[in-house]
């Protein structure tokens, strides 16, 4: 009985240890990432090929995707933006951070 209390209370506590897996669609390989050319990929061509992910629609009638990319020690971000028009004008990636950092960023 204490070996099965023990091992559901490993099981449970190494679960919180986990990052959440992101959305469907929204991890990319670095393949997919590289294939992104602003000023030709669209809107469609992105659902298509990457799935859809988080999205913020502005007034203007942009949009800014945000996708994450899997590398040794976290994720990165990789940031579109989407004209009116739904074609990529822009992209950015961003190191993410998978801890705390203890000191500041200078």
């Amino acid at each position: 009985m204490r070996a099965a209390a023990a091992l559901g209370a490993a099981l449970l506590l190494g679960a919180c240890a986990q990052a959440p897996a992101p959305p469907p669609g929204a991890a990319l390989t670095a393949a997919q990432a590289q294939s992104i050319r602003p000023g030709h990929s669209t809107r469609a061509s992105l659902l298509a090929t990457l799935g859809p992910t988080h999205k913020v629609v502005f007034d203007s009638g942009y949009e800014a995707w945000l996708y994450q990319l899997p590398v040794p020690g976290g994720v990165e971000e990789l940031v579109l933006l989407l004209g009116a028009d739904g074609v990529v004008r822009k992209q950015r990636r961003r190191a993410q951070l998978s801890v705390p950092a203890r000191e500041p960023i200078r």
